[in-house]
């Protein structure tokens, strides 16, 4: 760091600034502003949730309120609409804020209301990842892959890495965040980003066509039914040169809250071992 032109003096140009308040753009910056903010938020009786140190929740009663903090976007919601006020009022004392009303749109997920809930959908992040890498103008699919695809591992030049590997990551963004559906099919995909073929792009292309079709596909939230339910799955070598499995698994509570399809990492020998290995693997998601 060095002292802003006309401020050092002779012989002191090795000198630094002292900061007395951290600065927008510092390494530390962000984690300034977190520790600031919680201690804000936490005087107001809201506490801190201990799986994901972005969501705060403030019980009084019967009411309850939360508060989503991503760095400097918030998403406040509740059971009842004056806690909510409350809580809006005490930040814009501590904080120059701007209210921006009801959400419908938060960092690129819609909020979609209607009487049978609450739908979060990313179609405006579809929309654009199909036109920035040319596949808008397609055909449509009703399925998003072909069983019969026989995916192998590329031995000579890979065909056009670079984009694949592009497409692979957004679509990966995609899946975390509202789409199940494509979960298995994506994570085969990715196994051949740094060495694809041909085969690899059809497949992905015959995604992409799926995608343009289901645009407006996304997670509905109604809470029913308000039990907790799983469902488990596993493929044995499914190519030719695979030696290990895939598993999978989804869970709902009322709405899908948990979904994974990754590579086995033993060698089962059969279809039931690679089963039992797809049970341990949700029985973990299910203890954590």
């Amino acid at each position: 760091m060095k002292q802003p032109e006309g401020f050092s003096s002779r012989n002191n140009e090795h000198l630094v600034c002292k900061l007395n308040k951290s600065i927008y753009g510092l390494k530390q910056a962000s984690r300034q502003w977190y520790l600031k903010f919680h201690e804000v938020i936490t005087s107001f009786g809201f506490e801190e949730n201990i799986m994901d140190q972005c969501i705060y929740q403030r019980i009084s009663g019967s009411k309850i309120c939360f508060l989503v903090l991503y760095v400097d976007d918030m998403l406040i919601f509740g059971t009842k609409i004056d806690l909510i006020y409350k809580s809006k009022e005490f930040l814009a004392s501590k904080f120059d804020m701007k209210d921006m009303g009801e959400a419908k749109v938060i960092l690129g997920v819609k909020i979609i209301r209607n009487d049978d809930g609450i739908m979060l959908s990313q179609e405006h992040y579809v929309e654009k990842l199909l036109k920035k890498f040319g596949h808008f103008d397609v055909k449509l699919v009703s399925t998003l892959y072909d069983a019969n695809t026989q995916l192998k591992k590329n031995v000579g030049d890979p065909v056009a890495q670079s984009e694949y590997a592009q497409i692979i990551g957004s679509l990966l963004h995609l899946m975390n965040f509202s789409r199940p559906d494509i979960a298995y099919v994506v994570c085969r995909l990715s196994r051949y980003t740094h060495n694809l073929n041909r085969d690899h792009w059809t497949a992905i292309v015959r995604l992409m066509r799926y995608l343009k079709g289901t645009m407006n596909y996304g997670i509905m939230y109604s809470g029913y039914p308000s039990v907790l339910e799983g469902y488990n799955d596993a493929n044995w070598i499914s190519d030719s040169d695979e030696i290990k499995s895939t598993s999978g698994y989804i869970f709902t509570l009322g709405v899908q809250i948990a979904w994974k399809s990754p590579k086995q990492t033993i060698i089962a020998k059969s279809t039931m071992e690679s089963e039992f290995v797809a049970l341990e693997l949700g029985g973990n998601e299910v203890s954590s």
